[in-house]
């Protein structure tokens, strides 16, 4: 390994544990991340499902974050093994299981309260309401709480961890205004699209303000490609989030097998009549069973042709078919130890099947990493996300509860913004949401004064009014879910859940 993987931004001072060799030095940055506030707030941040209406058994943001770890040292530990096919390919890039694990327990320290709706909000209100033009994305806020907003007494600011584990953390390495013009019509990587004739970055590993520790980070790795950690993270990240979403669904009883085997067996008995059929004729509320997968099957198409195979998408629709709707769905899940054993058999088959997939990805390919699952594997995992998205996601009463979840994060920011921005009553803002605002601002100040390439440079007028907005940002990402529900009422006037706020103030 070359000394970059191990470079830190500041040295440990003598009286600090005592490091000898980097997989010591990878191993303090995986006590870091577990021992950090933030990694245990993230047993009170949504998943998928809200836990409190649907029991202790739902996986939060936490157990989310130690399963992906499990499978991502899994992962890394058999390529890392001499009759791996990928072996080679570990042995050129570097892939150290605890890199990988640290990397893994970070990766979603970013996430807002609320899931994914609250990054979608969170994204609006700060480009829309504060002027961030870089947004909000909790891949970039992740990569903020390593570098810059969590602490350790050995370093002014950040985690302080190794240039490995940083480069690891970062699944989108890029910010959302990097140069796209080298790809010119070829394939985007994921996280890009083309909108108007041009490309939009939709996902991105670090804001304005941390560029240049995540260039740092990633010294001597080719541009917009992850290192080889990352992408086994980023792999076991996808094969746990396709599994245990399922897994919960099925406990909270919200996945119906009738209306999934109608639709699994239209397209299986259907397919060929379905692929007659427009991709309008396709949404409509007429289509007949199988249209869902049917559009699923197209997209792959479009934006994998690297990987998608119409055989392979056969084949892992019936595989899911026979497992998951006849199988699994085929009794309801009520509690008795008879039903959890079918749960953990199911689960731990597939994770099973799952992390002994991994292959080594076609060279030079944009829409994937380094390694990738084998073509049927790719496939199962497609059709299982497919699952929760379409028969979960779409529920109409779930949209409605997410319509009042966007509600509470708008009143906490705007509130938060005009508290702060108060000339009156601003003195009274709470200590970590000031000490953000100073934290931000001076950050916007020094990148005015360093000038770095390619990141836009703010306007002596705006550093101020930026530093407030992504303090704010910053304060309201770090909540638990129940913290901004009681920071919204209280900023609303309402006394309900007032001492629900806790110390985060």
């Amino acid at each position: 390994m070359t000394a970059d993987r191990a470079a830190r931004r500041v040295a440990e001072p003598t009286r600090s544990v005592e490091v000898v060799g980097e997989h010591s030095q990878f191993r303090l940055d995986l006590e870091r991340i577990r021992f950090s506030p933030y990694f245990s707030r993230l047993s009170a941040v949504t998943q998928v499902i809200a836990q409190p209406g649907a029991g202790p058994l739902i996986h939060n943001r936490l157990t989310h974050s130690i399963k992906v770890t499990a499978v991502a040292r899994a992962i890394a530990v058999g390529l890392t093994d001499a009759s791996s096919p990928a072996y080679p390919l570990a042995l050129e890039h570097g892939c150290d299981a605890v890199v990988v694990q640290a990397a893994a327990s970070a990766h979603d320290l970013g996430h807002p309260p609320f899931g994914h709706l609250g990054e979608r909000v969170l994204d609006r209100l700060a480009r829309e309401t504060l002027g961030l033009a870089d947004g909000f994305e909790g891949n970039a806020q992740t990569y903020r709480i390593i570098a810059a907003l969590d602490v350790t007494e050995s370093a002014p600011h950040g985690l302080n961890l190794t240039a490995a584990v940083r480069a690891a953390v970062a699944k989108y390495p890029w910010t959302r205004f990097a140069d796209t013009r080298g790809f010119g019509t070829g394939p985007l990587p994921r996280g890009m699209r083309r909108v108007g004739g041009g490309v939009e970055v939709a996902k991105f590993s670090a804001y304005d303000l941390d560029a240049v520790d995540l260039t740092d980070a990633r010294r001597g790795l080719p541009a917009f490609e992850q290192s080889l950690e990352c992408s086994v993270m980023d792999l076991a990240d996808d094969i746990a989030y396709s599994i245990h979403d399922v897994d919960d669904f099925y406990r909270a009883g919200l996945l119906s097998q009738g209306a999934v085997a109608r639709e699994f067996r239209g397209w299986i008995e259907g397919a060929a009549d379905l692929r007659s059929l427009d991709d309008e004729a396709l949404l409509l509320r007429s289509a007949p069973p199988g249209s869902a997968l049917e559009g699923l099957r197209r997209k792959l198409r479009r934006s994998d042709p690297w990987v998608a195979d119409d055989d392979a998408f056969a084949e892992a629709v019936d595989v899911v078919a026979d497992d998951l709707v006849d199988g699994l769905l085929a009794i309801p899940f009520d509690g008795s130890i008879a039903s959890e054993r079918a749960l953990s058999s199911f689960t731990n088959r597939w994770i099973g099947h799952l992390q002994t997939s991994v292959v080594p990805a076609p060279a030079g390919e944009a829409r994937t990493g380094l390694v990738t699952l084998d073509r049927l594997a790719w496939h199962e995992v497609e059709v299982l996300k497919f699952v929760h998205r379409h028969f979960i996601l779409d529920r109409a009463d779930i949209a409605m509860y997410q319509r009042g979840l966007s509600r509470v994060l708008t009143r906490a920011v705007k509130g938060l913004t005009a508290w702060v921005t108060d000339d009156i009553d601003r003195h009274r803002v709470p200590q970590r949401l000031r000490e953000l605002v100073e934290l931000a601002t001076d950050g916007y100040a020094r990148v005015r004064a360093a000038r770095p390439d390619g990141v836009p440079i703010p306007d002596a007028g705006d550093v101020l009014r930026l530093g407030v907005g992504r303090g704010v940002v910053d304060y309201v990402a770090s909540l638990s879910d129940d913290q901004a529900l009681a920071v919204s009422e209280a900023i609303d006037g309402r006394p309900d859940r007032l001492w629900d706020i806790g110390q985060n103030l």
